[in-house]
């Protein structure tokens, strides 16, 4: 097998961000929680409703890109959580946890020189580990983007 380790590293520069646009950790740190459930005027989404559909997606593609026996939220309601904002003090502060700690997990799949990135997903419809990598970082950017203008409309970001 050729040495693919520049792709890899390539890979996790774009899932951690900062290059093209800010990272989650950037986004989330210091957000007033108090500030989580609020929809600002002509926004679709709160700031919650936005990292706890990062952290639910992001599950769903790691768990697919490990195993057959995963099965995927119905989409697209099982990808959003049922109300704006968190259900319980600490609920914010779990899920910020949790896409990081989910994350690190999808990391240590691209790290490993034994996952083949071009291998197709025998459970899959073609998807291979690369693929789910890109999808992933995509995915994250694009509703990290997301949270930053609701943070800024809420007057929350500097």
């Amino acid at each position: 097998m050729p040495d693919d380790s520049a792709l890899r590293d390539h890979l996790l520069e774009l899932l951690h961000g900062g290059n093209a646009h800010t990272t989650f950790d950037d986004a989330v740190n210091g957000f007033p929680v108090e500030l989580a459930g609020v929809r600002p005027e002509g926004a679709p989404h709160s700031a919650w409703e936005l990292i706890e559909h990062i952290r639910i997606a992001q599950e769903d593609i790691l768990r697919f890109s490990q195993s057959d026996a995963h099965k995927s939220p119905p989409w697209p309601k099982g990808y959003w959580p049922g109300f704006p904002g968190p259900a319980r003090e600490g609920q914010w502060q779990e899920t910020v946890d949790a896409v990081r700690r989910d994350l690190a997990e999808f990391e240590s799949l691209l790290k490993d020189p034994a996952q083949d990135l071009f291998r197709k997903l025998p459970w899959g419809e073609g998807q291979t580990l690369l693929r789910e990598a890109l999808l992933l970082a995509d995915h994250n950017a694009y509703h990290v983007g997301q949270l930053v203008l609701v943070r800024r409309l809420l007057g929350a970001w500097e």
